[in-house]
Protein backbone atom coordinates (compact mmCIF):
# COMPACT_ATOMS: atom_id res chain seq x y z
CA UNK A 1 0.00 0.00 0.00
CA UNK A 2 1.39 3.39 -0.93
CA UNK A 3 1.64 6.34 1.43
CA UNK A 4 -0.76 8.29 -0.79
CA UNK A 5 -3.48 5.68 -0.24
CA UNK A 6 -2.91 5.75 3.50
CA UNK A 7 -3.06 9.57 3.66
CA UNK A 8 -5.91 10.14 1.22
CA UNK A 9 -7.84 6.94 1.86
CA UNK A 10 -8.78 4.30 -0.64
CA UNK A 11 -11.53 5.04 -3.15
CA UNK A 12 -13.71 1.97 -3.51
CA UNK A 13 -16.25 1.46 -6.28
CA UNK A 14 -19.12 -0.85 -5.33
CA UNK A 15 -21.18 -2.38 -8.11
CA UNK A 16 -24.59 -4.08 -8.12
CA UNK A 17 -24.80 -5.48 -11.65
CA UNK A 18 -27.97 -5.72 -13.70
CA UNK A 19 -28.82 -5.61 -17.39
CA UNK A 20 -31.59 -3.03 -16.92
CA UNK A 21 -30.14 -1.12 -13.96
CA UNK A 22 -26.61 -1.35 -12.57
CA UNK A 23 -26.13 0.41 -9.28
CA UNK A 24 -22.79 1.99 -8.42
CA UNK A 25 -21.40 3.76 -5.40
CA UNK A 26 -18.05 5.22 -4.45
CA UNK A 27 -16.78 5.53 -0.88
CA UNK A 28 -13.44 6.47 0.58
CA UNK A 29 -12.09 4.22 3.32
CA UNK A 30 -9.85 6.19 5.68
CA UNK A 31 -8.79 3.75 8.37
CA UNK A 32 -12.01 2.68 10.06
CA UNK A 33 -13.95 5.68 8.72
CA UNK A 34 -16.01 5.71 5.54
CA UNK A 35 -16.85 8.76 3.50
CA UNK A 36 -19.45 8.88 0.74
CA UNK A 37 -18.27 10.25 -2.60
CA UNK A 38 -20.98 9.52 -5.17
CA UNK A 39 -23.57 7.01 -6.30
CA UNK A 40 -25.97 6.40 -9.14
CA UNK A 41 -27.49 3.97 -11.58
CA UNK A 42 -26.44 3.05 -15.10
CA UNK A 43 -29.46 2.19 -17.25
CA UNK A 44 -28.76 1.12 -20.83
CA UNK A 45 -31.51 1.82 -23.39
CA UNK A 46 -33.92 -1.12 -23.08
CA UNK A 47 -34.68 -1.09 -26.81
CA UNK A 48 -31.01 -1.40 -27.80
CA UNK A 49 -29.68 -4.77 -28.98
CA UNK A 50 -28.24 -6.96 -26.22
CA UNK A 51 -24.62 -6.44 -27.32
CA UNK A 52 -25.04 -2.64 -27.33
CA UNK A 53 -26.53 -2.72 -23.83
CA UNK A 54 -23.50 -4.67 -22.60
CA UNK A 55 -21.16 -2.20 -24.31
CA UNK A 56 -23.09 0.68 -22.71
CA UNK A 57 -22.52 -0.88 -19.26
CA UNK A 58 -18.82 -1.43 -19.93
CA UNK A 59 -18.26 2.13 -21.11
CA UNK A 60 -20.38 3.79 -18.42
CA UNK A 61 -18.67 1.94 -15.56
CA UNK A 62 -15.26 2.69 -17.10
CA UNK A 63 -16.18 6.40 -17.10
CA UNK A 64 -17.26 6.18 -13.45
CA UNK A 65 -13.93 4.56 -12.50
CA UNK A 66 -12.01 7.35 -14.21
CA UNK A 67 -14.25 10.23 -13.07
CA UNK A 68 -13.95 9.24 -9.40
CA UNK A 69 -10.30 8.09 -9.49
CA UNK A 70 -11.18 4.73 -7.94
CA UNK A 71 -8.43 2.59 -6.42
CA UNK A 72 -10.32 -0.69 -6.01
CA UNK A 73 -13.66 -2.18 -6.99
CA UNK A 74 -16.05 -4.77 -5.59
CA UNK A 75 -19.03 -6.47 -7.15
CA UNK A 76 -21.93 -8.57 -5.94
CA UNK A 77 -21.82 -12.20 -7.03
CA UNK A 78 -24.63 -13.48 -9.22
CA UNK A 79 -27.36 -15.53 -7.62
CA UNK A 80 -29.00 -18.25 -9.71
CA UNK A 81 -32.55 -17.53 -10.88
CA UNK A 82 -35.17 -20.13 -11.65
CA UNK A 83 -34.96 -18.98 -15.28
CA UNK A 84 -31.65 -20.10 -16.86
CA UNK A 85 -31.95 -17.50 -19.65
CA UNK A 86 -32.29 -14.64 -17.14
CA UNK A 87 -29.35 -15.96 -15.14
CA UNK A 88 -27.19 -16.12 -18.26
CA UNK A 89 -28.11 -12.56 -19.29
CA UNK A 90 -27.36 -11.30 -15.79
CA UNK A 91 -24.02 -13.10 -15.99
CA UNK A 92 -23.23 -11.26 -19.22
CA UNK A 93 -24.10 -7.91 -17.63
CA UNK A 94 -22.00 -8.78 -14.59
CA UNK A 95 -19.06 -9.62 -16.86
CA UNK A 96 -19.31 -6.27 -18.65
CA UNK A 97 -19.55 -4.42 -15.34
CA UNK A 98 -16.64 -6.41 -13.88
CA UNK A 99 -14.39 -5.88 -16.90
CA UNK A 100 -14.71 -2.09 -16.74
CA UNK A 101 -12.72 -1.59 -13.51
CA UNK A 102 -10.33 -4.39 -14.48
CA UNK A 103 -9.67 -2.56 -17.77
CA UNK A 104 -8.90 0.55 -15.69
CA UNK A 105 -6.27 -1.41 -13.75
CA UNK A 106 -8.31 -1.93 -10.57
CA UNK A 107 -8.51 -5.12 -8.58
CA UNK A 108 -12.09 -6.40 -8.41
CA UNK A 109 -13.29 -8.31 -5.35
CA UNK A 110 -16.47 -10.40 -5.35
CA UNK A 111 -18.90 -10.85 -2.45
CA UNK A 112 -22.05 -12.92 -2.05
CA UNK A 113 -25.34 -11.15 -1.39
CA UNK A 114 -25.62 -12.83 2.04
CA UNK A 115 -22.15 -11.66 3.07
CA UNK A 116 -22.94 -8.10 1.96
CA UNK A 117 -26.21 -8.08 3.91
CA UNK A 118 -24.51 -9.50 6.99
CA UNK A 119 -21.67 -6.94 6.81
CA UNK A 120 -23.99 -3.95 6.44
CA UNK A 121 -27.16 -4.93 8.29
CA UNK A 122 -25.96 -7.73 10.55
CA UNK A 123 -28.29 -10.34 9.07
CA UNK A 124 -27.58 -12.38 5.93
CA UNK A 125 -31.22 -12.38 4.85
CA UNK A 126 -31.97 -8.67 5.25
CA UNK A 127 -34.36 -7.09 2.76
CA UNK A 128 -33.67 -4.12 0.52
CA UNK A 129 -35.38 -1.62 2.82
CA UNK A 130 -33.07 -2.66 5.68
CA UNK A 131 -30.03 -2.16 3.45
CA UNK A 132 -31.26 1.30 2.38
CA UNK A 133 -31.88 2.19 6.04
CA UNK A 134 -28.33 1.20 7.05
CA UNK A 135 -26.79 3.04 4.10
CA UNK A 136 -28.57 6.17 5.27
CA UNK A 137 -27.14 5.64 8.79
CA UNK A 138 -23.61 4.73 7.72
CA UNK A 139 -23.31 7.33 4.94
CA UNK A 140 -25.62 10.24 5.90
CA UNK A 141 -24.04 12.54 3.30
CA UNK A 142 -25.42 10.26 0.58
CA UNK A 143 -28.98 11.40 1.32
CA UNK A 144 -31.88 9.30 0.05
CA UNK A 145 -30.44 6.48 -2.02
CA UNK A 146 -32.50 4.35 -4.40
CA UNK A 147 -32.36 0.56 -4.12
CA UNK A 148 -29.77 -0.25 -6.82
CA UNK A 149 -27.35 2.43 -5.66
CA UNK A 150 -27.89 1.47 -1.99
CA UNK A 151 -26.97 -2.12 -2.85
CA UNK A 152 -23.84 -0.90 -4.64
CA UNK A 153 -22.82 1.26 -1.66
CA UNK A 154 -23.36 -1.81 0.54
CA UNK A 155 -20.92 -3.72 -1.67
CA UNK A 156 -18.35 -0.92 -1.29
CA UNK A 157 -18.82 -0.85 2.50
CA UNK A 158 -18.41 -4.63 2.69
CA UNK A 159 -15.19 -4.40 0.71
CA UNK A 160 -13.90 -1.61 2.94
CA UNK A 161 -14.56 -3.72 6.04
CA UNK A 162 -13.12 -6.95 4.67
CA UNK A 163 -10.05 -5.38 3.03
CA UNK A 164 -9.23 -3.72 6.36
CA UNK A 165 -9.34 -7.11 8.10
CA UNK A 166 -7.11 -8.61 5.40
CA UNK A 167 -4.60 -5.75 5.75
CA UNK A 168 -4.55 -6.19 9.54
CA UNK A 169 -3.98 -9.93 9.16
CA UNK A 170 -1.04 -9.33 6.79
CA UNK A 171 0.48 -6.75 9.15
CA UNK A 172 0.41 -9.07 12.17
Amino acid sequence: MTNALIQNGTRILGLDPGLRRTGWGVVVAEGSRLRWVAHGVVAPPETAPFSERLLFLLEAVSEICAAHACDEAAIEEVFVNMNPSSTLKLGHARAAVMLAPARCGLSVAEYSANLIKKAVVGAGHADKSQIAFMIKRLLPAAGDVKTDAADALAVAITHAQLRKRALLAVAS
